[in-house]
């Protein structure tokens, strides 16, 4: 019983901070469709039928600010997609009625207007009452007699003043329901607020669709660099190695030095050939991740980074073999993660140090890799001049066009004056 009227206790001033800005907001609300109101009335007559979009659009923020107010006392996100209304007034008109967000903004701003002060008022009002109750018999003294009233009954002596801190208890035990009432409030709110039923499943499916497209269109500029690569590079040397051992044999009986000369050449050639095939398969899947896992690869890039770079790997993708030098590790192998999750999370340090290297001009970079098995953290931080920015076919939009292939997602952080902080997330499966 003590536990629970602490945690009451405890959670009541949140509770009554949000129900006295829902007293606020509730009043702005009642003006706002005061005014709705009248433009909707002017539409009747046709007159303010191009204004209706725009009072819509000057709704939202209204409601926007109490999905923050709502989100911050729960402490989980309530995230809307609005329907963009664009094009002449039919469409906008067209978009407004079809939006879901827009009916659901009003329903609750209506609700909101009529019910959300006077409860909000009755709710605060009763934490104050029960303290005044129970405060009675301190104050009753030194006021006039008949000055202070316990709901009717005038105080005027010990015996009425005891009646008040009677009254009191019960006031008190529900003002410790207030944090209840309030959250119940805000999950209502979250209810109406939050996004209708399979609008969060329809933007999923395009979110995943367009990641989906970026990601074919992504493989397919892989392909074609490979297929570059190979073609202008081994290929061609291959080739020149047939054509001079095909010379070196027809040259053996008449200059057998010379035919030497072509053999050596082409051998040179053949390391060289072969040395450019290495290169390419490491782009593709570097065999060190294979062999030693994901944080001895990216020790290696660190490593050879011409900046000094802090390499900090959690447990969860501690090394599994040797030599591999890092901040924080785990003293047994932690679990492998998923070929294509290492893989990613590889080029994208490869690529996000490689950025650092020609813009940032920094003095220290810090790479840190860990998370839960169930995903994969990487953040990249350099000291540098910061104001990083992402542009289209940029090294940042190929990190991010890796992260979101595999349902991730990269934030970015870099104020001028940095810090600059690119952090992926790359969820592991199951």
């Amino acid at each position: 019983m003590t536990a629970w009227i602490g945690r009451q206790l405890r959670g009541l001033p949140a509770a009554l901070g949000y129900l006295l800005g829902g007293v606020v907001t509730g009043l702005v609300a009642m003006f706002a469709l005061i005014g709705f109101g009248f433009v909707l009335g002017l539409s009747v007559i046709g007159v303010g039928i191009p204004a209706v979009p725009e009072a819509i659009r000057l709704l939202r923020p209204l409601a926007r600010l109490e999905r923050r107010r709502t989100a911050a006392y729960l402490g989980e996100p309530i995230e809307v997609a609005y329907q963009p209304m664009d094009g002449d007034l039919i469409q906008r008109l067209r978009t407004m009625f079809r939006d879901p967000a827009n009916r659901r903004d009003i329903g609750y701003l209506c609700l909101h207007a009529v019910f959300g002060t006077p409860l909000a008022l009755i709710l605060v009002a009763l934490p104050l009452s029960a303290l005044n109750q129970l405060v009675i018999p301190a104050y009753w003294k030194l006021l006039p007699p008949g000055t202070v009233d316990n709901f009717g009954i005038a105080v005027d002596s010990w015996a009425t003043a005891g009646v008040s801190v009677l009254f009191g208890v019960p006031v008190a035990a529900l003002a410790l329901q207030v944090p209840r009432f309030a959250r119940w409030q805000a999950l209502a709110a979250r209810a109406l607020l939050g996004p209708a039923e399979g609008t969060v499943l329809a933007h999923r499916v395009a979110e995943l669709t367009e990641t989906r497209a970026a990601a074919l269109d992504a493989h397919g500029a892989e392909l074609r660099r490979i297929e570059r690569d190979l073609h202008d590079g081994a290929q061609a040397r291959i080739a020149a190695v047939i054509m001079q051992l095909g010379l070196a044999g027809q040259l053996r009986e008449r200059d057998r030095e010379a035919s030497d000369d072509m053999v050596r050449k082409a051998q040179d050639t053949a390391v060289a050939a072969l040395a450019e095939l290495r290169d390419v398969v490491r782009t593709v899947y570097p065999p060190v991740l294979a062999d030693r896992g994901l944080a001895s690869a990216v020790s290696a890039l660190a490593a050879r980074s011409p900046i000094p770079c802090v390499l900090d790997v959690g447990p969860s993708v501690a090394p599994d073999g040797p030599g591999s030098v890092v901040a924080d590790s785990a003293a047994r192998p932690a679990q492998r993660r998923p070929a294509a999750v290492e893989a990613a999370a590889y080029f994208v340090i490869a690529e996000a140090l490689t950025n650092a290297t020609k813009h940032s001009g920094a003095q220290q970079l810090s790479v840190r890799l860990g998370g839960p098995p169930e995903l994969l953290v990487v953040e990249v931080s350099d000291d540098g001049v910061g104001a990083a920015r992402e542009i289209e076919g940029g090294g940042l939009a190929g990190i991010r066009r890796r992260a979101e292939a595999l349902d991730g997602r990269m934030l970015l952080s870099s104020p001028p004056g940095g810090p600059t902080v690119v952090r992926v997330e790359l969820p592991c499966g199951s």
